[in-house]
């Protein structure tokens, strides 16, 4: 096949590390003949561009396609994208993430390409914000939804959102969970007293590890107010915070009001291959993003035989079960996060068997060759 993958910009995420692993696969496992279609890496976020490079996935960089709406630039990114699918030819065009889900389906679809698949990662609208922006963004994703003839979810949550907001019909839709390399999580334990030691971790502390761009909507102020009364019954815990963003010296602000700063320790942005070696040195993973399809760090973390306290949005209910691998408790609950937080603190047995849990039920699921094998098996489909 010839495949077209389009997402916005690859920067250092969940989306955009499914979108390189299911191009690398489609070129090295099936054969196919695949470009990527990109706006440049712009923010404090990272960037795998190099990565999908090294990977030996064909890149085109369009300047024009950018996050933020901006009008002339958006018209030129759509005259962009049309010329690049033109040129490419595809069978298939993959679209990822809302403002190149919008704009590379109208421009595929209008170019009468045989088959249009977008993966919802994340829903585009949110009650966090403005009515009007919400019901903006819900009447583009349901004109762009006519544009295609499939829709990939990345948790059944996606779809049921959807359906709820009559964006798309749910015979439409597919489940297909985020793959990722599964090895080095499973062997992440193995340099936990190197990684710990230069973290600069006693034994005897318990370390607390969020993994996330600081960044709107992440919650790691939410974290930062829990974490008060965490310090405060069980002193032995450190917190570490992984990721960067634009949010830093705010949030860097709040734990030194919360007189929190030897307990709070920042990773800065880091290369994706060092989070297995960083879940490894932790012992309890938490996620208070208020929004997110089904966030990575989640299947990450429970492989590695971490257990998860999250708060209970999207997809993160279909891994993370209370009682079995973890705690999943409601969103800006605090009271019911650090109560949570210290039940793992405080019972190390208890963090053993909801890890194993969590690594037995979802090691298999979520290897990045069968997500290949299923999208791939999609495409196979609408072709025929």
């Amino acid at each position: 096949m010839r495949v077209a993958h389009i997402i916005t910009r690859l920067i250092l995420g969940g989306a955009q590390e499914n979108t390189v692993l299911t191009c690398e696969d489609l070129i090295h496992i099936h054969g196919d003949d695949v470009l990527l279609i990109t706006g440049p890496p712009l923010g404090p976020e990272g960037s795998l561009l190099e990565r999908a490079r090294a990977g030996g996935v064909p890149v085109k960089i369009i300047p024009s396609l950018r996050r933020a709406i901006h009008p002339i630039r958006d018209c030129q990114a759509y005259l962009a994208l049309r010329r690049a699918i033109r040129e490419f030819g595809p069978d298939v065009v993959h679209t990822h993430s809302a403002k190149a889900g919008l704009l590379g389906r109208y421009a595929a679809w209008n170019l009468g390409t045989q088959s249009i698949v977008h993966t919802i990662h994340g829903a585009p609208f949110h009650p966090y914000q403005s009515t009007i922006a919400r019901e903006f963004f819900r009447r583009c994703e349901r004109a762009a939804t006519r544009k295609c003839h499939s829709i990939i979810s990345v948790a059944d949550a996606m779809t049921s959102l959807m359906v709820r907001a009559n964006v798309v019909t749910e015979d439409k839709c597919t489940t297909v969970l985020s793959g990722m390399g599964v090895e080095p999580f499973l062997t992440a334990n193995e340099h936990r007293e190197s990684m710990r030691k230069q973290l600069g971790y006693a034994q005897q502390q318990c370390v607390i590890g969020m993994i996330a761009r600081l960044f709107y909507l992440k919650g790691h102020a939410d974290l930062v107010a829990a974490a008060k009364r965490v310090v405060r019954e069980a002193p032995q815990v450190r917190f570490l915070l992984v990721g960067d963003g634009k949010l830093r010296s705010d949030i860097e602000c709040k734990i030194r009001k919360a007189g929190l700063r030897d307990y709070f320790q920042f990773t800065g942005l880091v290369p994706q291959e060092d989070i297995p070696t960083l879940i490894g040195a932790m012992d309890i993973v938490v996620h208070t993003s208020l929004r997110e399809g089904l966030a990575r760090v989640l299947p990450q973390a429970l492989i590695a035989g971490k257990p998860v306290v999250s708060y209970d949005i999207d997809g993160a209910r279909e891994v993370v079960i209370t009682g079995e691998t973890g705690f999943l408790v409601p969103p800006r609950g605090l009271e019911q996060l650090s109560t949570s937080i210290l039940s793992l603190v405080t019972n190390p047995q208890e963090r053993t068997r909801l890890g194993e849990q969590g690594r037995s039920r979802f090691t298999e699921a979520f290897r990045h060759e069968n997500m290949t094998k299923q999208i791939r098996s999609i495409y196979a489909s609408l072709l025929r």
